[in-house]
């Protein structure tokens, strides 16, 4: 909600609120309803309309400014793996295709799992565009309550839909939270497969622009890393 903004920047709400309107035109923030009770609202930075606008900037001004991409992910010898835990509801669709990401495209510097509050079998419709646009098999992965992980600890939590925000439990170690409200593909167009398959589409390219994010900003460990994208109620 625009109230955590205003504490977080220690800002009057009409100022917040007017600058979040700006940059909702400008495409920079996008806001969404909470699918939990439709109150919240949150807000969400598109920072690969950020960077593009950044890079662009830099190159006006001068050639030395261009923006260079951020090196590949990989694991550093003798470094601790990143463990990150991502929840949904059912662990049968988003929670499962981010563990697959977070895995598969940080060379193994990140332990990724995923669990939900309310297991339920993979969804056929992952497992076909993880496989069928991404390269990656779910073949293998399986549902599993987040009372599994309760014991064990995370570097990272991150919550993909916005009910299991509600119920997420407190892991040791006070591990860092975010939370990513993604809706539920499986919840769009029931009633129409061509329709409903383009839904998981766009939130596994949604899943891998924001995990290219987070992973990047990991392998900086000198800046503390960011809500990829920050997202606020």
């Amino acid at each position: 909600m625009v109230h955590e903004l205003t504490d977080l920047v220690g800002q009057p709400q009409n100022l917040v609120s007017y600058h979040l309107a700006k940059l909702r035109d400008a495409r920079l923030v996008s806001a969404r309803r909470s699918s939990a009770d439709g109150r919240d609202a949150y807000y969400t930075v598109d920072l690969t309309r950020v960077g593009a606008l950044l890079a662009a900037t830099g190159a006006a001004l001068h050639p030395g400014l261009r923006l260079t991409p951020p090196p590949s992910s990989s694991a550093r010898p003798g470094a601790r793996k990143v463990r990150v835990l991502f929840l949904c509801t059912g662990n049968s669709a988003r929670s499962q295709m981010a563990e697959a990401l977070a895995r598969t495209r940080s060379g193994g510097m990140v332990d990724a799992y995923s669990a939900g509050s309310r297991p339920k079998p993979l969804h056929p419709n992952a497992m076909r565009v993880m496989r069928a646009e991404h390269g990656i098999d779910l073949a293998g992965q399986r549902s599993k309550h987040l009372s599994a992980f309760a014991d064990q600890r995370f570097d990272w939590v991150i919550s993909l839909c916005d009910r299991v925000r509600e119920v997420c439990p407190e892991f040791p170690g006070q591990p860092e939270t975010i939370h990513w409200s993604i809706p539920d593909p499986a919840a769009a167009h029931r009633d129409d497969d061509e329709a409903g398959y383009s839904a998981f589409q766009q939130t596994a390219a949604e899943l891998e622009t924001r995990i290219g994010f987070l992973l990047a900003a990991l392998t900086n460990p000198t800046k503390p890393v960011p809500t990829t994208p920050q997202e606020e109620r």
